[in-house]
């Protein structure tokens, strides 16, 4: 019983979103489509035959847009669930909080670095922590003190790049961390440039001028760090434009 309940508020959580984002979809060009409770008003619906037409297309170009867009909502839900977690333990620390939790992280990886790299790779790593460090506090503050705008723009991306920088760096200088994070980073490499960056050649631009060796995987990281942040960072807007956190 219980979970026929359960799979039923799924259902009605679905439909609820696909409603308002068709709705949502149906305001861009017709007005006031929201009913609310206590309007006299209603929804509006075109009386003229074109007018019906031209709604009626809208609708199912609605329907077609919305089946592609759910996902992304579903998925903005999840990233929201865990970032509102960490949130929720930035906020607890606070900022000094945030940047002593960093330093003891990839402190730690530095002081692995003392005893197991060169000097120059400990020196590397140690520069990457503290610039991590730096992002996460950054992170923290544009995300607690600014707009949503802000958040997206910098809280995001900092806090990807705080996440990516010090293992890549790391693996400069480890064989078996460079053995995991190479071979993959180059496979990855290799599907962007073949399937997302092909627009206007930008795929054999960046071929002909940089070879995938050395610190070039570090700014493949960095420069994969800050999309990968507007793209969390747009689909947690999205998802709270869907269903606020109070909702």
């Amino acid at each position: 019983m219980a979970r026929g309940t359960s799979q039923g508020g799924l259902t009605d959580a679905v439909r609820y979103d696909i409603a308002q984002l068709h709705t949502g979809w149906m305001g861009l060009f017709f007005p006031r489509q929201r009913q609310q409770a206590h309007s006299v008003l209603g929804k509006w619906k075109p009386q003229s035959t074109t007018g019906k037409v031209a709604y009626s297309v809208w609708s199912v170009v609605g329907t077609l847009v919305v089946a592609l867009f759910y996902p992304f909502v579903l998925f903005g839900f999840a990233v929201r669930y865990y970032t509102s977690k960490i949130d929720r333990t930035a906020a607890s620390l606070g900022v000094l909080g945030v940047v002593l939790l960093s330093a003891v992280v990839w402190g730690g990886l530095a002081a692995v670095a003392r005893y197991r790299f060169s000097t120059e790779g400990f020196y590397a790593v140690a520069a990457a922590g503290g610039v991590a460090t730096v992002a996460a506090a950054f992170s923290y503050l544009t995300s607690r003190y600014g707009g949503r705008v802000t958040t997206v723009l910098f809280a995001y991306p900092s806090g990807m790049t705080a996440i990516f920088l010090p293992p890549v760096v790391a693996a400069l200088y480890s064989p078996t961390l460079s053995n995991v994070i190479f071979p993959n980073s180059t496979n990855l490499a290799v599907w962007l440039l073949n399937n997302v960056l092909t627009y206007r050649g930008i795929d054999e631009i960046l071929r002909a001028r940089f070879d995938l060796e050395g610190l070039a995987y570090v700014g493949m990281w960095f420069g994969i760090a800050v999309p990968v942040g507007w793209v969390l960072g747009f689909l947690v807007t999205l998802a709270n434009l869907m269903r606020p956190k109070s909702a």
